[in-house]
């Protein structure tokens, strides 16, 4: 089971959710699940993981165990510095591998894979932890979606946000 993982915020809620699926290019997901964190922590400059990691925890608890997850963001940012889904992964005691989507390059970055989707001529960044760059990249390239973005990647984004909106 692949979960895809996104949150939003409202002040000092945050809306976390997941979308599961069992294949790399579904194009629906098999079961979706959203949680409400309260009381998250400020944003903090360069250490936004602090933010962001218990709110990903939070909808982790709520599934069985994936065999990947799949972020909107970083895993590592430039020369390997940890970014959100490397605190994932260690988290998660190594046991998950995760893959980071990012639509911007991390200034600096020199080990994000450029993927290019669809008819877009500007590349998505990925990076991972527990797997491969390149086959996670590849992954990337084939999941479903004609767009820059994959299809999952926007639903659990529309999730989130309709969780917000309630």
């Amino acid at each position: 089971m692949i979960a895809f993982l996104d949150v939003h915020y409202q002040d000092d809620t945050a809306f976390a959710a997941t979308v599961l699926c069992d294949s790399w290019d579904a194009d629906q997901p098999t079961a979706e699940k959203a949680v409400c964190v309260g009381q998250v922590a400020a944003y903090e400059s360069g250490n936004f993981y602090k933010r962001e990691l218990p709110c990903l925890l939070a909808v982790i608890q709520a599934i069985p165990q994936p065999t990947h997850i799949i972020i909107d963001g970083n895993v590592w940012l430039d020369d390997n510095k940890p970014g959100l889904g490397a605190y994932l992964y260690e988290a998660l005691k190594k046991e998950v591998p995760v893959i980071g989507i990012a639509k911007t390059a991390y200034r600096g970055s020199t080990n994000a894979q450029p993927v290019l989707r669809g008819t877009s001529q500007r590349p998505l960044y990925v990076t991972a932890a527990g797997m491969d760059p390149m086959i996670a990249a590849e992954l990337v390239k084939h999941m479903h979606g004609p767009h820059r973005i994959p299809t999952l990647i926007t639903k659990v984004d529309q999730l989130c946000r309709a969780c917000r909106e309630l």
